[in-house]
Order: structure tokens, then sequence, then C-alpha cells
């Protein structure tokens, strides 16, 4: 499995960084070419026992990762997908194998806005919000996903993006799985939204849990609050998750506190990506609306600050949390850190009483509606 070389040209100095990465991509907007890069803390190098040597295995592979803390260019996916594929480019050049996108980084997350809906009631202008949503929503299978199937491909690094997927006229919150070949793997729909969430997005099932076994580790992922589900996160602790992926939309502090247990509970790398959005990311009023806060807003007001992570099996956050502004916030993951973290504690191993406790998922499809006859076997309408 690769290893990846040392990096000691990353600085936490912007200067130095720009200095150092000089984009090759000269379409880069001005707010993208100073996107911080966010190394790993230092560490503490001496055991804590000189007789044992707890220290880094060095036929360990390593990885290193990036969490994008970005926002989308709401109403417009293609120009979403430039500037994706510009933070893709930027990430590859610092050396990432993996990358991370935020919850509903393609098609947007509609912050602070509510449809149109009280109870008994639902607004002509929320309908069209609505319609408008759905526009921006892409198809899975689609275009937009063979896109970025090619990305991935391009500048050969696992992508994981978090999307906003059209099934008719019914939206999903997705994460998408593409390979370093420029395969796509399949997908994840987040299996309970969340309050007000629920009038836009419809409900996952229990076939897209994936955890895809690849050669920088097994890879699976869980959105927002369906992170604090312990059923759902035990299921993927089962499927044997080593770097477990949290995209969010949710900024709070408490929600580091949420990562941090995941790691501990997993024993894997958990790598959280959340937006950093700006009023004046979203359509102005009165196209687009902030239920309730609207006149307290300025174009430059944070309506998201981000906070994304990346956190090892013991605890140790490796890089972020940031809340300073868009951001490519990067570590290098040392996977010996998920063994030596699985002899403390093995959920779903020696750690586990299935006799006492256990857990049945219906990872089946469940559909609303199944016909008895074999395709191509209809009879064709009589008139």
């Amino acid at each position: 499995m690769p290893t990846v070389p040392p990096s000691p040209h990353i600085s936490l100095d912007p200067q130095i960084q720009n200095q150092n990465h000089t984009p090759e991509y000269p379409e880069l907007t001005e707010k993208l070419r100073n996107m911080a890069l966010v190394p790993n803390p230092p560490m503490n190098e001496g055991p804590l026992f000189a007789e044992v040597d707890m220290g880094a295995d060095s036929s360990a592979p390593t990885v290193r990762a990036t969490v994008v803390q970005a926002s989308t260019v709401f109403y417009d996916t293609p120009a979403t997908l430039d500037k994706a594929e510009r933070l893709l480019a930027e990430a590859a050049s610092y050396g990432s194998q993996l990358v991370v996108f935020p919850e509903a980084f393609i098609g947007g997350y509609p912050r602070g806005s509510n449809f149109g809906v009280t109870i008994g009631n639902r607004t002509a202008k929320g309908k069209e919000e609505f319609r408008k949503y759905h526009a921006a929503a892409i198809d899975v299978p689609g275009p937009e996903v063979d896109r970025l199937a090619a990305m991935a491909g391009k500048y050969k690094v696992y992508l994981v993006m978090g999307v906003i997927e059209r099934d008719g006229y019914t939206l999903y919150c997705t994460v998408l799985f593409f390979d370093s070949q420029g395969r796509y793997l399949g997908k994840h729909r987040k299996i309970m939204p969340t309050a007000l969430e629920r009038i836009i997005w419809g409900f996952g099932d229990g076939s897209t849990i994936p955890v895809f076994e690849t050669p920088i580790g097994k890879i699976g992922a869980a959105i927002c609050w369906e992170n604090r589900m312990p059923l759902l996160r035990t299921a993927m602790y089962a499927k044997g998750v080593e770097i477990y992926c949290a995209p969010t939309a949710d900024s709070r502090d408490v929600w580091q506190a949420s990562m941090t247990h995941i790691a501990l509970e997993g024993g894997c790398f958990v790598l959280s990506s959340n937006q950093f959005c700006q009023r004046k990311d979203y359509p102005p009023p009165p196209e687009y609306v902030f239920s309730g806060t609207e006149e307290d807003l300025a174009p430059d007001s944070v309506v998201c600050p981000g906070g994304s992570v990346i956190i090892s099996p013991s605890g140790t956050v490796l890089a972020g949390p940031n809340y300073e502004g868009e951001a490519l916030i990067s570590a290098d993951l040392d996977l010996g850190e998920i063994t030596r973290a699985k002899f403390d504690f093995d959920v779903v191993g020696h750690y586990s009483r299935p006799e006492v406790l256990s857990l049945v998922v219906k990872d089946h499809p469940m559909t609303p509606v199944s016909f008895t006859s074999a395709p191509g076997k209809a009879e064709s309408p009589r008139i």
C-alpha cells in the first residue's frame, strides 16, 4: 500500500504557503488561492516508558487525507462542479490521496430556508423555491456523477462528495464515493434527515450503508446528525470502517465532542467536513431569505463557520477544527493507529457481548411498489 512522503514545506503562515504552493491553475479565484492548508500539530515524540516503544510502525501505511471546508455556489450546479475541481486539484497538489467534501456540497444546503411550510399550509413561493432546489440536484447515475468520477481519476485521489440526489421528484441528501482510477463506487443516502430537512429530503434505507475496501483503507460515511445514531454507527463498525467520513452542516462546538467519541468508539479515523458560508454565498433577498434572521445579516455575515476536523483513533485532533474561513484541512493518517486503538477497545470484537446485545440490519432496498411480472414479459397495452 502506498506511503506518503513528509511535507516539511507546509506552513501555517499563509504567505509562506502561497510562496511554496504556487497554483498551477490560473483560473483559481483569489479566495481559493489564499485557502489555508492546516497541517498536523506537533506530536509528543518521546515514549511514555523508555522500555516500551509505542511509536509508529514503519511497516504501517500512511495516507494523506484532506477535508474541504468551502461553500456551494448556490442554485448553480455547473459552477459548483467547477469549484469542486479547483479544490480537488489544489488538494492533490499537496499530495492528498483522499479528499472529503461537505454535506450537500453539490446541490447546496438550504440553510435558513423554510420553503414556505407551516403545519397545514405550503406557500406558492415555497413551492417555487423547491422547484429551483430540485433543478440544482443531480441524478445518480448522471452526467454530474460522470464528471466527478473523471475528476477523481484525473487527480488520482479517492473522493467522497456530498450531493443532493434527485430520484424522480424526491430528493435525498447523499454521499458519493469514487476511487483514484475514476470509478464510481457507490453511495450512502442519509437515513434520517433532521427537523425541517424532512420536508425536502427523503429517507435512505439499509441498502446504502456501504463501507468500501480500498488500498488506502476501508472507507464509509454518515451524514450530520445520523452520526449520533448508535445503531447506524454500530453497523458501520461491523463492516470494518477504518476511515469514517462525517460530512456535516453542524458547526457548533459540541459537534467536536461527537467526532472525538466516534473516533474512540470505533477505533477509526474521523474526517468531518463542513461548509464555511457567508450570507453573500446565497442568493440575495427576496430570491432567498434566511427566515427570522435576514434583517440581521450583512453580505459578509458568517452563517456557517465550518469546524472541519480530522481525529485519530486515539481521539487526538490531527488537524482543525477550523472556524476561520474556506480551507483545505489535511493530515497524514498512520493506519497503524487503528490496530493500536482496537487493542484497547473493539466495539464489535473483543468488547462485544452478542449473547446479551445484538443488532439486525435490514440491508435490502425498501421500495414502495413492486411488480411481479418479469421484465420484458409485460403485455402491450390494448387500445
